[in-house]
């Protein structure tokens, strides 16, 4: 035998029962032998522990993920304002002012966050609901996963597409002619 189980009535004697029930098995059995006596709210804890770690790297995972694709978003913003030279001379002379070349940019780099947190918000949707779907199985979703997901997704918009709309906006509309 590896392994006993045993239920209590109630969980106040637990502690006391884990001590009686080692006692026992040890002066019954060998007695150079180690016993040993888990209750379910160590393993509870447990669990807990490898839960959070799992979090914790997830966190980690997730934030190199929006790190790497809002340097994507940077560098796209980027090219698009040097492409962009002749038109953003145009604006300024017609009267355009710094704060609305910047905005037109860092709503550009908002837009284009937003769809990659939609596509990706309706990518990961799709496993739960599909397993909903076609088993009787229910993967829970929470609603607020989706709408962190795309607060995120505008926040990296809005934090990797300041400096591109910045550089748009500082430029001198007669060399940029």
């Amino acid at each position: 035998v590896n392994q006993i189980y045993f239920s209590m009535r109630s969980m106040d004697e637990v502690p006391d029962a884990q001590k009686d029930i080692v006692r026992i098995v040890q002066s019954r059995h060998r007695p150079n032998s180690v016993y040993k006596a888990q209750t379910l709210k160590q393993l509870l804890t447990m669990a807990a522990q490898i839960a959070d770690a799992l979090t914790a790297i997830l966190v980690l995972v997730a934030a190199v993920t929006l790190a790497v694709g809002g340097v994507g978003i940077m560098n796209i913003m980027l090219a698009n304002v040097r492409s962009r030279v002749r038109e953003i001379g145009i604006r300024k002379a017609l009267g355009a002012t710094r704060r609305e070349i910047k905005l037109q940019f860092l709503s550009e780099a908002i837009i284009i966050s937003l769809v990659g947190g939609i596509v990706g918000t309706i990518v990961g949707l799709a496993l739960p609901l599909s397993v909903r779907f076609f088993t009787d199985y229910a993967i829970p979703v929470s609603p607020w996963s989706v709408v962190v997901a795309l607060t995120a997704a505008t926040l990296v918009g809005v934090i990797f597409g300041t400096v591109p709309a910045t550089r748009a906006a500082q430029m001198d509309p007669v060399e940029s002619l």
